[in-house]
């Protein structure tokens, strides 16, 4: 054979076989993925069940400290499942992600545990879908981005705003139109009730039922006693296992703005407030709370308020936009477009209950943030298969995550805060800086962002 021959005979068979290997870049294309998840309770089941809606999936490992919310989950998961077969069950993630033949891993446990679960799940190889806030401090969540990239894995982070059908045509309709003109300020709240400040109170500390492993429950986090409101759902009322609501909420709506007007790192923030209402609950997180997040000198302004009359009835958790020809008001039940010049424009959510009637019966589900979920899993896996980022990439979520974590640090010392993004440092604070990595629990330690 000549060399000529060898190359045209070699080239031949290259395109044949590129030919047969072509897989499109839609996650339909490809074999049931493999999933596993950490955290089998309220919002780990939404976020699954949701993701056995738009793609077969095969439902692979369970993980969760207690027994109780684990095997309720496997069987659901049964039914739900491409293969119709139990999963295997973890009560540590670790020893479910050393098997290493998962393709997805969804994390869904207390803020407490999103750093050290989602850094191992990137070890073993998985892709990853991770609830909001990345961490319960700025470091990390700065460790969470260091491993995505070092693993070369797929980060989607659940602030689904991103994802959400009619807040996406607000974008376009409005924003992105220039029909709002150019945007002078935002204001971002929530002035839902979200603490049962009254059970929060009297309920008296016991010992943890028999099914919760409450050691490992904690992990890494101060050690309380166990209080039944603390597990399950209840964490959020406690800064040692979470971020308050400006960790919970204000994320949502702050990575909201920052996606709909293009918005990177905040220049400076400042925030103050505290127990103000209510200072006999035994929660420790703030019911009152104002941040501003100056970008440049737009700002963006947040107000929560867990007491009292709401002042915007049909917005009580949204972003209102103030721009030159007019407002736009957009949560996750409807948007408002209201021009200086003109008759407004009103439009609700599409829940799809139509479509996916399972919704209706499902305990617990958000129904309303549903089709939100639906669209983040689609969008995940699409870039599961094109190994791009998807629209709520692990360092969009870390921009978002560590600016509120930044506002509570600033609310604590008093003072506003300038972050530098490249040194991830407060400039000029040596104290502000002590408190971007909290302490550990031993055996536990924290993740290095330089060594992930």
């Amino acid at each position: 054979m000549t060399r000529r021959d060898f190359i045209k005979t070699s080239s031949s068979a290259a395109a044949a076989l590129a030919a047969v290997s072509y897989v499109p870049t839609t996650f339909a294309a490809e074999k049931f993925k493999r999933v596993g998840l950490i955290g089998t309770g309220w919002y780990g089941k939404a976020d699954l069940w949701r993701l056995t809606q738009v793609a077969p999936v095969d439902i692979v490992s369970l993980c969760d400290v207690d027994s109780k919310l684990l095997n309720n989950c496997a069987d659901t998961a049964m039914q739900k499942g491409k293969s119709g077969k139990r999963p295997r069950l973890y009560s540590d993630y670790r020893k479910m992600l050393a098997e290493k033949d998962l393709d997805v891993v969804l994390i869904a446990t207390p803020d407490h545990w999103h750093s050290l679960q989602m850094i191992e799940a990137c070890k073993s190889g998985a892709d990853i879908y991770c609830q909001k806030p990345t961490g319960v401090d700025v470091s990390e969540s700065q460790a969470m981005l260091a491993a995505a990239r070092k693993h070369n894995r797929v980060v989607q982070i659940g602030t689904q705003r991103r994802s959400t059908p009619h807040l996406i045509e607000a974008k376009e309709r409005f924003i992105d139109s220039g029909l709002l003109g150019k945007i002078q300020s935002v204001d971002i709240c929530c002035y839902w009730h979200m603490r049962n400040r009254d059970t929060i109170a009297t309920a008296p500390d016991t010992k943890p039922p028999e099914w919760l492993d409450y050691e490992n429950w904690v992990g890494p986090a101060p050690m309380m006693p166990y209080n039944k409101i603390v597990h399950p759902r209840g964490w959020r009322a406690y800064m040692e296992y979470g971020n308050g609501i400006v960790g919970d909420m204000c994320v949502h709506m702050l990575d909201m703005v920052r996606w709909m007007m293009n918005l990177g790192w905040p220049t400076q923030i400042t925030s103050w407030g505290g127990i103000l209402n209510d200072k006999a609950a035994r929660a420790n997180i703030s019911d009152t709370q104002t941040a501003q997040f100056d970008f440049n000198g737009l700002p963006v302004v947040w107000n929560h308020r867990a007491w009292g009359p709401n002042p915007e009835p049909d917005f009580p958790w949204a972003a209102i936009f103030h721009g030159e020809k007019g407002v736009l008001k957009a949560s996750v039940f409807k948007y408002a477009f209201i021009p200086h010049d003109g008759k407004p424009v009103i439009k609700d959510q599409v829940m799809e209950l139509d479509k996916y009637p399972e919704d209706k019966t499902e305990k617990d589900l958000e129904t309303h943030v549903a089709p939100a979920i639906r669209g983040h899993m689609k969008n995940l896996l699409e870039n599961v298969a094109s190994r791009g980022k998807p629209v709520a990439d692990i360092e969009q979520g870390h921009i978002s995550s560590a600016s509120c974590i930044l506002a509570n640090i600033s609310a604590k010392l008093g003072r506003s805060l300038k972050f530098d993004p490249k040194t991830h440092q407060v400039v000029g604070d040596a104290e502000a800086n002590t408190l971007l990595a909290r302490p550990y629990r031993a055996p536990w330690t924290h993740p290095d962002p330089a060594n992930v």
